[in-house]
């Protein structure tokens, strides 16, 4: 091992900066896992439930404009549609409308539940944290000083990368759970809109999709993780055995780079594959 090698230095760096990622991957299953009504002490909250009576005012009286909507755009004779099935239609038409507008918080958190609760089993049974595996471990500690002089100015650029997505990882997290509680009490008045007829009604159906895709993001986030974070366990394929050891330090910091970078890609993508592949 040559006297002046950097190899020591760039693998203490590299077990800072993985580190470093653990903590941040650590923290976002927490925050994942949470509920928003628990989210900072349950603050953020108490500002929406402070407000959420205000809108279930608002869509209580919407329901009777919207139910008046419905009726007007759907009845071309009065005397002709007012028979008993088609009455007992319309009060439970409004019926479930006013339902829906008073207890659509009750119903909000039962989501959040589910959501945190199959996160905490993805993250609590499948989860291993990032680390460096042995053998690369040994090849960047004997690293000629020629070969650790370059791998250290590239480990330095790579850890200011890991250092940067784990903060966006984080923001894209706090940023979740924004869209949550600014959505929640927008669903008073989304769901008053089901006393209207079809078209009406519709804006009800595209707040509950929007609403399940944004909840239920959150596992997803939380596999996409466990996967890259797998890819990155794996090591480096076996086909690189046939090169030299600064070449295979040299891969599995790109590697290492890319994973962690698809990584924040995947967690940033969450929302549009959840509602691709629940068709919301």
């Amino acid at each position: 091992m040559d006297f002046f090698s950097l190899g020591g230095v760039i693998l203490d760096l590299l077990k800072t900066v993985v580190a470093f990622w653990n903590d941040k991957i650590g923290l976002v299953f927490e925050m994942l896992g949470q509920s928003p009504t628990s989210f900072k002490d349950g603050g953020p909250w108490k500002v929406i439930s402070d407000l959420e009576p205000t809108f279930v005012a608002v869509g209580s009286s919407l329901v009777v404009l919207f139910f008046v909507i419905g009726f007007c755009s759907e009845s071309i004779d009065v005397k002709e549609e007012m028979r008993f099935e088609t009455i007992l239609r319309m009060l439970m038409r409004v019926g479930i409308a006013e339902w829906l507008v008073s207890n659509n918080v009750t119903i909000m958190k039962a989501f959040f539940s589910t959501a945190g609760n199959l996160v905490n089993v993805i993250t609590g049974t499948k989860f291993k944290k990032m680390k460096i595996p042995q053998d690369m471990q040994d090849v960047i500690s004997n690293l000629g000083f020629g070969e650790s002089l370059i791998m250290m100015i590239l480990a330095v650029i790579i850890s200011l990368v890991i250092i940067v997505c784990g903060f966006m990882l984080i923001y894209t997290v706090y940023f979740r759970f924004l869209k949550i509680l600014v959505l929640v009490p927008y669903g008073a008045i989304a769901f008053s809109t089901t006393a209207g007829n079809r078209m009406v009604s519709h804006t009800a159906t595209t707040y509950a999709r929007h609403f399940l895709s944004v909840v239920f993001e959150a596992v997803t986030m939380a596999l996409a993780i466990v996967v890259c974070n797998a890819f990155l366990n794996a090591g480096l394929p076996t086909f690189t055995s046939d090169y030299a050891d600064w070449t295979k330090a040299l891969m599995y910091m790109c590697e290492l780079t890319f994973g962690i970078t698809l990584t924040v890609g995947s967690v940033k993508g969450a929302q549009s594959l959840t509602s691709k592949a629940l068709g919301l």
